[in-house]
């Protein structure tokens, strides 16, 4: 299918997501002309949505859709403890990023031919006033999730994920969800610098909730000087997991991810990935709030992203800590965007049946 067509037909699902009942292009509403027109154009034209997928803002047109994916921005960033500019990440997503078409080449796979994606706009925060968003975000995501819906949800810095978590483990069911998150840093503090909301400790406010159990927590990629020993003993006790950047260098990402995997589907009924686009390499990832040398290589986190999608039950995605103003080149943001991609590349690789 043409790149024109594909916004038009949206996906043929072969395999629907929990709750939702299998529907093919005919059942959604059909786009007015205009608005099609815009959705297919380049990345530089039209109306900026992530991927050029077709933007709702009701729970309605959810209902109306049954979309199996909706991409959900959380402009926050007011947790930062270095450099601020997060909340520009989800338009940045959207609007920076470039066109990268939709046939996958490994996977050999027209995405949006069997993976119906919308946009869903953003949750709308409020500046300054944590509460206040933090409930916005759960209820969007909670739009989307209770319908059975997968959220990919596009930060704003790592505080976002403590509000989203909660709004996937109410819905799947405390302690019955995994999470598989990528980071330089634990974000496990219990308060920093005063702050129980930091951007540095939604991880520890999601297992104290009961959300996601510490067993379940998968961390990979972590290094650098933080955080201290009293905090890696309390993450010893909760039961966590984690798979250093040293232990990756020494072992190899593929043998690291064999691991990584089979621990986060072990007594688990789907997989949450978090990923802070910190894990890369600032040569990679400029533009972040806390970069830390010695990360990832695009090449090797694509790919693990990618065996995630298409070896786990996917719940949910939410990536991280993108900082438009410290970005050169979009380098960051493609490279948080191709995520994504991967992500939906291999959930579409499933729904269409196939397997590798």
């Amino acid at each position: 299918m043409t790149h024109e067509a594909h916004g038009q037909h949206m996906a043929t699902v072969t395999g629907a997501a929990p709750g939702i009942d299998a529907v093919t292009p005919d059942d959604r509403p059909a786009l007015p002309p205009g608005m099609q027109a815009q959705l297919d154009s380049s990345s530089y034209m039209g109306v900026p949505t992530f991927g050029l997928r077709p933007h709702l803002t009701e729970p309605e047109q959810l209902d109306e859709w049954k979309p199996d994916v909706a991409v959900i921005g959380a402009p926050w960033d007011d947790n930062t403890t270095n450099r601020p500019g997060a909340r520009f990440g989800p338009r940045a997503l959207r609007a920076n990023a470039y066109d990268p078409g939709t046939y996958h080449l490994d996977l050999q796979i027209e995405i949006f031919d069997h993976l119906s994606v919308v946009d869903y706009g953003d949750a709308i925060v409020s500046a300054g006033m944590w509460d206040l968003s933090r409930d916005a975000i759960y209820r969007r995501v909670s739009d989307v999730v209770s319908r059975g819906i997968i959220p990919v949800v596009m930060g704003g810095d790592h505080s976002v994920t403590w509000p989203s978590g909660m709004a996937v483990g109410a819905h799947y069911g405390h302690g019955r969800i995994g999470m598989i998150h990528f980071d330089a840093h634990a974000d496990t503090a219990d308060i920093l610098r005063g702050n129980l909301a930091s951007h540095g400790t939604p991880m520890r406010r999601l297992i104290e909730s009961g959300a996601i159990a510490g067993k379940d927590f998968i961390q990979v990629g972590l290094r650098g000087y933080w955080p201290p020993a009293d905090v890696q003993e309390w993450m010893r006790e909760q039961g966590m997991r984690h798979h250093t950047m040293q232990e990756i260098w020494e072992r190899g990402i593929t043998d690291v991810m064999d691991d990584v995997i089979a621990e986060a589907i072990d007594g688990t009924d789907g997989v949450y990935i978090s990923i802070d686009i910190d894990v890369l390499d600032p040569g990679f990832a400029p533009g972040t709030g806390t970069p830390e040398p010695g990360g990832f290589a695009p090449i090797d986190l694509l790919r693990a992203v990618r065996r995630i999608a298409l070896e786990t039950n996917v719940v949910a995605l939410d990536v991280t800590e993108i900082c438009p103003p410290y970005d050169h080149a979009d380098l960051t943001v493609n490279n948080a965007h191709r995520l994504i991609w991967e992500t939906l590349a291999g959930l579409a690789y499933k729904r269409a049946g196939r397997t590798e």
